[in-house]
């Protein structure tokens, strides 16, 4: 469909007409623009709304065509001109003149023909501009009025002669060397400049409409926050890499606040979908990077090391999921000196959208592998809502053996959800304290998702979320690779950090249940509840480091040891921490 667009100042025979001179104008004050552009830090006047609007399209016609033409082969006969680079201005009248004057300048004279080489030897006229030609047809801007010639030698003549005059277009006059024709390089014409954003300028104004945005939701200020949230997806749209998809994630997650879309909808973060699927989101996020196997790998060093010359042990697992942390023990007390301990498991889960028994399959599993390494194995699952429904009775010793039985509790990011509801979390420290455990591991996210206003949930969110999803980035390799099982794995651990994403940002009261705390903050909890930490040895540490070495992308994921606690990071940020507690002597 073609569009009929105002005269743009060019001629039909496509050369720019004489431009005249902007009429001077004192810049808009304060009070007289457009409040939603100013919030993006565009100044407009209410009264040039239309006139904006209408350069901008013209505006889009032309880089477009620039953009379609820039898809073109690029042929040795192409004349390279160099890339114009424009920032985002703040002046948006004045851009947007400037911008259509230069598109539409006439191109500059064509350099003269160079004098043809000695005979036998062909012509060709190299390039020596690094401009590109958008024209796959280029035509010849010659003078139509002077007369083609053709360059040629007499049979007794050595010299040879050039036409000023001759076309440099496909299909135009050739040289007659001797009696060999050659034909001289076409030279196009000069195409469009490319419209360039900077990157990084454009990063810095995605990052300040997503500010804005939630500054203006945290003020409830809806009528700007709906203008915004629509920028941040065009803004989103110019980055690449992990950048892109934590704004377009954020962006969702404010859309969705902004527009009161509880319960949220679509396949990405309909919750439905995501109970059906957390198991299976969890487990591609565990085989993508290591910081699940990083929780699994210095938790299970821990409780090793608790349960040294016991010959009845009891781990309970708070979120056993798919049980994937537990043959790493089994086998390594398989090989305890002296012959592995009896081993019972309890694992807590919630339950199943369709009702099925997901723990007994995992159970079941887990048993098998523990026959084949001869470990004796029980098992039982429990089913519950919350942690907080769990009693002291249900996970009490029922053999009549006299041998004692030594507890472990494990909890890998779990505890957090339990602050949405006050209380629960007292209940939980309530009943580890009843089954007095030998050592209770816990691995949280180090990140604070839960004090302070909105807004200050919302830079923390994006701060960490950004670190993590360029982790992945770093651990998944080149983005050109062709499709794999390790990039759905990625595309599924995104999807998994997504859902927490809108949990934080789009959900409050007991609906918003990822309420993450930071180390030193779980460390005065623990506290006050009555427990003393349990430090992690050199043995956790070496665990960790050994995992990351033969992890891809380890050179850019950190473990340090806090106060007896173990945090891994990407780079300085550190993005999860181990720690390890037991009942305060009475």
């Amino acid at each position: 469909m073609k569009r009929e667009y105002p005269d743009s100042g060019t001629s039909s025979s496509g050369e720019a007409a004489p431009k005249g001179k902007l009429p001077a104008s004192a810049p808009p004050s304060e009070e007289d623009v457009d409040e939603l552009l100013a919030a993006l830090g565009y100044k407009v006047r209410p009264s040039e709304m239309a006139d904006v609007a209408q350069k901008l399209e013209q505006l889009e016609m032309a880089m477009g065509m620039g953009t379609a033409a820039s898809t073109a082969p690029v042929s040795d006969d192409m004349v390279f001109f160099p890339e114009t680079v424009h920032y985002n201005p703040s002046d948006l009248s004045t851009w947007l003149d400037s911008m259509l004057s230069e598109l539409n300048t006439p191109p500059p004279p064509l350099p003269a023909p160079s004098m043809a080489p000695p005979p036998s030897v062909p012509s060709f006229a190299p390039a020596e501009s690094s401009s590109v030609n958008f024209d796959p047809n280029p035509i010849s801007q010659s003078d139509p009025s002077r007369e083609r010639k053709r360059m040629r030698t007499g049979s007794g003549s050595g010299s040879c002669s050039s036409s000023s005059s001759s076309s440099l277009g496909r299909g135009g006059a050739g040289t007659t060397v001797g009696s060999e024709v050659i034909e001289p390089a076409p030279v196009a014409t000069p195409g469009l400049p490319v419209v360039v954003v900077d990157p990084q300028e454009a990063g810095v104004r995605l990052v300040h409409a997503l500010m804005a945005c939630a500054e203006a939701v945290q003020q409830d200020n809806l009528k700007a926050a709906d203008a915004l949230v629509k920028q941040i997806s065009l803004l989103a749209s110019s980055q690449g890499g992990a950048m892109r998809k934590v704004a377009t994630y954020f962006s969702e997650a404010l859309a969705r606040r902004i527009y009161q879309l509880r319960p949220p909808v679509g396949p990405i973060s309909d919750p439905s979908t995501f109970d059906s699927l957390a198991d299976l989101l969890h487990m591609h996020f565990y085989e993508t990077c290591p910081y699940l196997k990083f929780a699994h790998f210095t938790a299970n060093q821990a409780i090793l090391e608790a349960f040294a010359g016991c010959k009845r042990v009891h781990v309970i697992d708070f979120g056993i999921k798919q049980g994937m942390q537990w043959p790493a023990l089994l086998q390594a007390l398989a090989l305890r000196p002296g012959g592995p301990p009896s081993f019972r498991l309890t694992g807590v889960g919630p339950p199943q959208p369709d009702n099925s028994d997901a723990l007994q399959q995992v159970g079941l599993k887990l048993a098998q592998f523990a026959h084949t390494i001869r470990v004796d194995f029980k098992y039982r699952g429990l089913v519950a809502n919350s942690l907080a429904d769990i009693e002291p009775y249900m996970l009490e010793d029922e053999s009549d053996d006299g041998e004692p039985e030594a507890v472990a509790i494990n909890s890998v990011c779990e505890l957090h959800g339990l602050l949405a509801r006050p209380g629960e979390l007292d209940k939980v420290y309530h009943t580890v304290q009843k089954v007095k455990p030998k050592i209770f591991t816990v691995v949280e996210q180090e990140a604070n998702h839960n004090s302070g206003s909105f807004l200050d949930r919302f830079t923390e969110a994006l701060h960490y979320y950004s670190t993590m999803f360029d982790s992945l980035e770093g651990s998944n390799g080149s983005p050109a690779e062709p499709p794999s099982p390790g990039q759905t794995d990625h595309v599924m651990s995104e999807l998994y950090l997504g859902r927490q994403i809108f949990n934080i940002v789009a959900c409050e009261g007991t609906d918003r249940t990822e309420r993450h705390e930071t180390l030193a903050q779980w460390r005065r909890r623990f506290s006050l509840a009555g427990f003393e930490p349990v430090h992690l040895g050199s043995n956790a540490y070496k665990q960790a480091s050994t995992l990351l070495a033969l992890f891809a992308g380890g050179d850019g994921y950190r473990v340090e040891e806090k106060d007896g606690c173990l945090t891994l990071g990407w780079h300085t940020r550190s993005l999860i921490a181990t720690s390890a507690w037991r009942v305060m002597a009475s």
